[in-house]
């Protein structure tokens, strides 16, 4: 096949890539009803003046399948941690006790499993755009190409078949997060 194309080929599937990356990152952050450190992962803490992540400032932990545990790693940011969960608007309640910080994390309303797993549908449609825009990118580029017409038509199909793959991914991925929040 040509060098160009391999090319062309190559780039689509690097973006196609992360936007499973994304996805998966976005995922992580949509809790299921157990406690997990990745739920923290967007709280960013006001470290001495610059916004920094939760996990660079402490060790967040789950000592059980319902509790957060938060202990930083210098004793006076305990307030600024507890501000800083407040403020991301998580819906968890820190409660302090001069060492740590712990967060229970309630159970799941039937209400609240539809609202998550329209998250989670969202964000898994959002992936599939950019797949779609890497196709749209790639058959954009092989139109360029100053090959045959049948080499185009060569290259256009397997970009076709990369897009149905990663789009099986991303639903096959939906499909396990979704069983994962409405799993009671």
């Amino acid at each position: 096949m040509n060098e160009e194309i391999e090319f062309i080929l190559d780039t689509a599937k690097e973006d196609m890539d992360s936007a499973i990356e994304h996805l998966e990152k976005e995922l992580r952050s949509i809790r299921a009803g157990k406690a997990s450190p990745a739920m923290l992962g967007t709280v960013m803490v006001d470290y001495y003046g610059s916004q920094t992540p939760l996990s660079q400032v402490a060790n967040v932990n789950t000592p059980d399948p319902r509790t957060l545990s938060i202990q930083p790693w210098e004793k006076n940011m305990l307030q600024t941690i507890e501000k800083a969960i407040l403020v991301a608007n998580l819906g968890l309640n820190p409660m302090n006790n001069g060492d740590v910080i712990m967060i229970n994390v309630p159970p799941l309303t039937e209400e609240r499993r539809i609202g998550l797993a329209k998250q989670s549908k969202a964000e898994a449609e959002h992936a599939k755009v950019g797949v779609r825009n890497a196709r749209k990118d790639a058959n954009n580029e092989i139109k360029k190409l100053d090959v045959s017409d049948d080499m185009k038509k060569i290259a256009e199909d397997d970009v076709q078949k990369l897009t149905d793959s990663f789009v099986k991914i991303i639903d096959d991925k939906l499909a396990i997060k979704e069983k994962e929040i409405m799993t009671v």
